[in-house]
Order: structure tokens, then sequence, then C-alpha cells
């Protein structure tokens, strides 16, 4: 519908009538006077704001704050709840005349069902009024992509208002959809239920990503959380592999498509480092143009395999969980992503209310809102994480739970809490100095064992899940060559020189 007919619509009182029906609410609450079972059709999804009516309003509030409280609602009952002067009607004949009129009262639903459709439209009515008064007025010299972002974020809060559907399912069901995806993860390589992440020792651990499921990734900095954010992403995304039946149904068979938002790095910076991963040439050369010709030949050959990489990237500086929202479903409609990276989280901010609350309730509120993002379009969410600078001041400086920043409930909301350690980034930043008066060989001895640890340490890093809500928690070792911020799976030579 076109926005001038929107406003034609809204200056119209006749139109606005055909939204609107009186007489099926008098229907449905006829219907809760001769039966109050009916409530339990309804309750999960009508309320009194459905209402136009203002009487039939306020009856129906007063009916269902008393069926709340298991109370026996009638005609007799319900007079003593209602004050004339709110309603100007003489209340016991007029919830008599609404109880006598009342048509089958097996069909309630149906009534409840009209009245919440009529309700929808003409909120999508006013939704599209403010459309025209926001762009018009714009008094806060909003963009027009911010307009898009309100306009979307309202529709999704309309949608969330009331649902007719049935939200449950009988065990039955899902006990097929379970038996589903572990006959998938049976038949697929490496025996994992869910997409993976490219790192071996990592899938095994987790039984790869699963949909709905929330997992952040924390450390401090330099640690290598963007890394492991990208390693991940190109990982599912170089894997993604799909098949479509006879009926033209798709189904995934491998990896994914990959939505990655980054709030710290440009859609560029974040394109150098996976090309600097895939073909091994420091980005900092690259940044600096220290390249030979066979450095370009290389870069030329790696870009032209990685043109068709599924991994979509919103470099968006400003993110709320409104405009994720809105931003993922788009995503999910447009190019049906798998798995969303967020980097990072604590960049992002709460909606425009909970800034004023505090950062510890905002970030409450975004962790959340992240969880219901993954429960609603059914995939897994990555988020990364800053951890607070109180591992600094321990002698072991691996995290803990404790160290995560702002908010214990990033712990909470979480399926999955990870963090990232790599010893040799300490261990390079204490090496001995030599003390007044102290024998050079007993320094010696110690730059010595220095040096060991180091060599011992380097190109290794630690994946420590402190917690999984479905499985078991534990350490990973993995490969992290810091030249080009890359994990990959440790080699047998790997593990012999850290069993050493």
């Amino acid at each position: 519908m076109a926005l001038k007919e929107v406003v034609n619509i809204d200056n119209n009182q006749k139109n606005l009538e055909k939204f609107s029906n009186i007489e099926a609410e008098l229907a449905l609450i006829g219907c809760l006077l001769w039966d109050n079972r009916n409530y339990e059709k309804i309750a999960d999804f009508l309320s009194e704001d459905h209402f136009i009516d203002k009487n039939n309003q306020l009856i129906y509030k007063t009916i269902k704050g008393l069926l709340d409280k298991n109370v026996l609602v009638s005609p007799i009952t319900l007079k003593n709840y209602l004050s004339n002067e709110d309603n100007n009607l003489d209340n016991i004949k007029y919830l008599n005349q609404i109880k006598d009129s009342a048509p089958s009262t097996h069909n309630a639903y149906q009534y409840a069902k009209i009245i919440y459709d009529l309700h929808i439209k003409r909120s999508l009515i006013g939704i599209g009024r403010n459309i025209v008064q926001e762009t018009v007025e714009n008094t806060d010299d909003l963009e027009g992509q911010d307009l898009i972002d309100n306009a979307e974020n309202d529709l999704y809060l309309l949608s969330q208002t009331g649902n007719t559907d049935r939200k449950h399912s009988y065990f039955s069901d899902a006990l097929k959809n379970a038996v589903d995806v572990i006959d998938e993860a049976f038949k697929r390589d490496g025996k994992i239920a869910g997409l993976p992440t490219g790192l071996r020792d990592l899938d095994k651990k987790l039984g790869g990503l699963h949909n709905s499921d929330l997992i952040i990734i924390a450390g401090r900095p330099s640690m290598g959380k963007t890394a492991l954010g990208t390693n991940i992403a190109f990982n599912a995304a170089k894997k993604f592999k799909e098949q479509e039946d006879e009926f033209g149904n798709k189904k995934i068979i491998d990896g994914g498509k990959v939505g990655f938002f980054s709030l710290e790095m440009s859609a560029e910076q974040l394109a150098t480092r996976v090309l600097a991963e895939q073909s091994k040439i420091s980005g900092d050369k690259m940044r600096k143009a220290e390249l030979s010709k066979d450095d370009f030949k290389k870069i030329a050959k790696v870009s032209s395999d990685l043109e068709n990489l599924n991994l979509i990237i919103d470099d968006n500086p400003i993110l709320t969980i409104p405009t994720l929202r809105a931003r993922a479903r788009r995503l999910k409609r447009m190019y049906d992503i798998n798995l969303i990276i967020i980097d990072y989280l604590q960049l992002m901010s709460g909606s425009s209310n909970s800034r004023n609350d505090g950062r510890v309730q905002e970030i409450s509120e975004i962790t959340r809102g992240l969880k219901g993002i993954a429960k609603e379009l059914n995939l897994p969410i990555i988020a990364l994480s800053q951890l607070s600078r109180q591992v600094e001041q321990r002698e072991d400086k691996r995290p803990q739970l404790s160290d995560l920043r702002e908010s214990g409930t990033i712990e909470q909301d979480s399926d999955v809490v990870m963090f990232i350690f790599r010893e040799s980034y300490y261990l390079e930043r204490m090496e001995p100095i030599k003390k007044p008066e102290e024998p050079e060989e007993k320094y010696d001895e110690r730059h010595h064992r220095w040096r060991e640890l180091c060599e011992k340490s380097y190109n290794t890093a630690e994946l420590i899940i402190a917690k999984q809500r479905h499985g078991p928690i534990g350490t990973i070792k993995t490969h992290f060559d810091p030249n080009f911020t890359r994990f990959s799976n440790l080699t047998v030579k790997d593990y012999d020189n850290i069993m050493e």
C-alpha cells in the first residue's frame, strides 16, 4: 500500500469502520459469560487492548483479571467488579443482554481471531501514519536507513503483541525432530550435529554450533577474538554445501551462510584479514604495500577463489538490539543465513530506554536480546566479548567466568562461554632482566628457561570452554599463527612439542 493511501485511510473515519467489529467483541464476551472455559482458547494471544469499544474493553479486562485468579465469572458476579460510573450502563442488564444474544459458544476462538486481526490492521494504519509523520517532520535529522530500521522495529513489536498460532508442540513431534538431527549428524563427515567451526577438536567438544544457541567467545585484547571469529566465519562459509530434492526443497549438507556484524572493523579490513589468513601473506605487508610479484599473483588467485564466499558483512558501527533484530531478519529473508557473528558485544547498545538504567542493565538487555534473536531465527549466534582487567592482576592469567565484563547475565543467558588464552603473549612480555650483582651464569640459566617456555608455547592457543549448557567443559589446544592471525588444527608435531 502506498504511503499516500495510508494517509487517506487514516483521515477517513468511515474507512476505519472496516477495521472494527463490535458484534464480534460482544459475541466473544457472551461466549465467555456462558462458559468460562472458552477463555483457555484465547488467553495466550488476546488482550483488552485489541478491543475497539471502550465498554467492551473494560468488561474483557475485568473478566480476564478474574479468570486469571480462578474466580467464577457470570453477569451476577461480574456486576460487583464493574462501576456504573466507568461505562454509564446498567451493568447487570447489559451483561445479560450480551449473554443471551451470544451465538454458539463453540466459536469463541474464531471471534477472538477476528478481533485480533482487526487490531493488527488498525495498528498497521497507525505505523503507516507514523512513517509519514517521522519522515516529513524528522526533528531528529534521522537518515533514511534509520527511519526504515524504526519502521521495521515497530512492525516486529507489533508481531510480538500476540499470536493466534499455537506455540506448543507434542512431545512426539519434538522427538522426531531430535532423531532427525541425530540421523543427519551420523551421516555427516565428522559426525557433528551442528554447524562446523573448522577446528576439529572444538567441533568434537561442542558437537558443532547448534541452532538457537548463544555462544560467547571472550578474551583480553590481542588474544585473537576477532581472528577466531573470522576464522569460524570463513570455515563455515567455505564449507557451505546444499542439495535440492525433486520437490525443490533445499537441504544443507555442510557448512552454512554467515552474517558478520563488525562494529570495530570495516568490511575492507575484515576482507584483508581473511585474505591474509588464506594467502599466508602478512596483513602488515599488505597495508605497507611491501609485496613482490609472486605475492600479487597469490593474492589475485586467493581473491578469485573467495569471490563467491557465502559471507555477508555488516560494518555499521552503531548497533542496537532492535536494529540487529531487523537486520538479522532481513539477512535471513534475503540470504537464508545459518550463523551470526558479532564483533563485539560491548560495542553494542540496548534500546534508547535502557541507556538511562546503567551499563549493567543495558548489557543484560543485550544478552537477552541476542538469545531471543537466536531462538527466533533458529540459528547460532556467536558474540565476541571483552574481559575485565582483573585477569592481569593474577599470577595465572587464564580467564574465569567471573572475569566476564560488566554483567553476570552474559554467563546466565549464554549456552556456551569460551575463553581464548595465549600464554606466549604474556611470556614474551616477561623477558628476565639481569638483577644487580647477579652472577652471569644464574642470569643465563633464567633466560634460557624463559626462552624454552616461549618456544614451547609459541604458535599455540588454548580455547577454554568454561560453560556448556548441553555438554562437557574443558580446554582445547589449537595452532595460532600471529603473522596471519589464523587459528587452525594442531599437527602431530605440535602435540609432541606440547607434551615434551
